[in-house]
């Protein structure tokens, strides 16, 4: 059977899409059978574009792909996507998608735990699977996120993060992995110098005392670890037996040179894996960063510079910074505000439009942190084997003004409904009935 696109979406659900009217979208069955996307622009990200290509999934992954005609098939659903392009969905890399619905209630947000040292806490636990966020995001493309604990007031050690599909029923749904990475936000001293002394002194004896107590929680986890049956069951220091063994890597959060050095400093005498997160200082050590191998996820690109002194463009400029010294980069959002995961293809066309090739960009937020997150096996790019995860897009997704015609999640047709969508919709109708009546008058 082949069939447009526009007549096609339909029946691989299987069920018309929900109207304009529900407020919580639902996941929609698989395809039963083989589907083949054809006559499409290939973006595999991993190799060179197709110009004329098709692309052929079955229960969830991805079984071919090539140029040209798609080999002829009995029982399989072909989907003509003349003038389409398709793409790897993207991948954010940093975020609070399902931790945190309404920054501003507090009954909504659960991203930290009280007190400074919680290696223990899972992000998994917490997600909101039914998340009004999560459309929102998978508009913009982005399909996958990893969900990541937060600092709170005096967080430093703040538990482990979990990688999720942005589609499922329930948590266990979305799950790809988890644990993914342990969380340590660097305790700064580091204020403003226009602040008044004594303030400045106080928060600088804070921080010592949050890394002293760093230091103290990594020693009682070895001492932990030494026990193949320990005298009593610590779930902190259980949590730490993978960091310590460098079966998952330590992501540190910290932003000014002075604490990005500090952190690389523990993380050699802890010989710990380890990967910086924010970090947008990082142009100012780029060999300490080549000679240790160690991998930045940077906070988006639009973040203002950090000193009166730094060019304004300083952080447009930074992936391609990165990029030509030859470090391992990826781009994800702010992580603070789930409301704006739809942006983060526009954070890597401000660093194409600064300096970085476009390849390069939308390796950032596809491949490269697929990698860094240690699933590129699964996800990241567009080939055999990997879940069948992509959108369908009209011009380039970079670009403010494409339009993503339809989106897969593991093989499974995504309803790119939200929010804003139906905010637009009412009003569209609004000035439709004003025109109308207009016109009867």
């Amino acid at each position: 059977m082949k069939l447009r696109l526009v007549s096609a979406l339909p029946m691989l659900a299987a069920m018309a899409l929900a109207s304009a009217q529900n407020h919580v979208t639902r996941p929609l069955p698989a395809p039963e059978g083989p589907v083949v996307i054809e006559n499409v622009v290939l973006h595999p990200v991993s190799a060179p574009p197709i110009a004329r290509g098709w692309l052929r999934f079955e229960a969830g992954r991805i079984t071919g792909l090539g140029a040209g005609e798609a080999p002829t098939e009995d029982g399989v659903l072909r989907v003509d996507a003349e003038g389409l392009a398709l793409y790897p969905g993207f991948l954010s890399a940093h975020t609070t998608l399902g931790l945190v619905e309404i920054g501003a209630v507090r009954a909504t947000v659960d991203t930290a735990e009280t007190g400074p040292i919680n290696p223990n806490a899972r992000a998994e636990s917490a997600i909101n699977p039914d998340s009004e966020l999560i459309p929102v995001a998978r508009s913009g493309g982005v399909l996958y996120a990893l969900s990541v604990p937060q600092a709170g007031e005096l967080g430093v050690l703040v538990g482990t993060s979990a990688l999720i599909r942005l589609d499922g029923w329930s948590t266990q749904d979305m799950l790809v992995r988890a644990p993914v990475a342990m969380h340590l936000f660097w305790p700064s001293g580091e204020l403003p110098p226009w602040l008044p002394e004594p303030i400045r002194r106080q928060a600088e004896e804070r921080a010592r005392e949050r890394r002293s107590a760093l230091g103290e929680a990594f020693a009682a986890a070895r001492r932990y670890a030494d026990f193949t049956e320990p005298p009593a069951r610590d779930l902190r220091w259980e949590a730490l037996r993978p960091v310590i063994a460098r079966e998952i890597p330590l992501f540190i959060h910290a932003d000014e040179r002075a604490d990005l050095v500090a952190a690389l400093d523990f993380a050699e005498r802890e010989k710990l894996r380890v990967v910086l997160v924010g970090a947008q200082d990082a142009g100012e050590i780029l060999e300490r960063l080549r000679a240790l191998d160690v991998p930045v996820i940077l906070n988006g690109t639009h973040w203002l510079p950090r000193r009166r002194g730094d060019a304004v463009s300083a952080p447009f400029e930074l992936p391609r910074r990165l990029y030509e010294a030859g470090i391992r980069f990826a781009i994800a959002s702010s992580g603070r505000d789930s409301t704006n995961e739809r942006n983060l293809p526009f954070d890597a066309a401000t660093a194409v439009a600064w300096g970085l090739p476009r390849e390069e960009a939308l390796k950032a937020i596809t491949l490269y942190p697929a990698e860094i997150l240690g699933v590129a096996d699964r996800l990241g790019s567009l080939d055999p084997g990997k879940e069948a995860s992509f959108i369908l897009v009209e011009g380039d997704p970079l670009e403010i003004r494409s339009r993503i015609h339809a989106a897969w999640i593991a093989g499974r047709p995504i309803q790119l409904d939200d929010r804003h969508r139906r905010f637009y919709e009412k009003y569209l109708e609004k000035q439709r009935r004003s025109a109308h009546r207009r016109e009867g008058a």
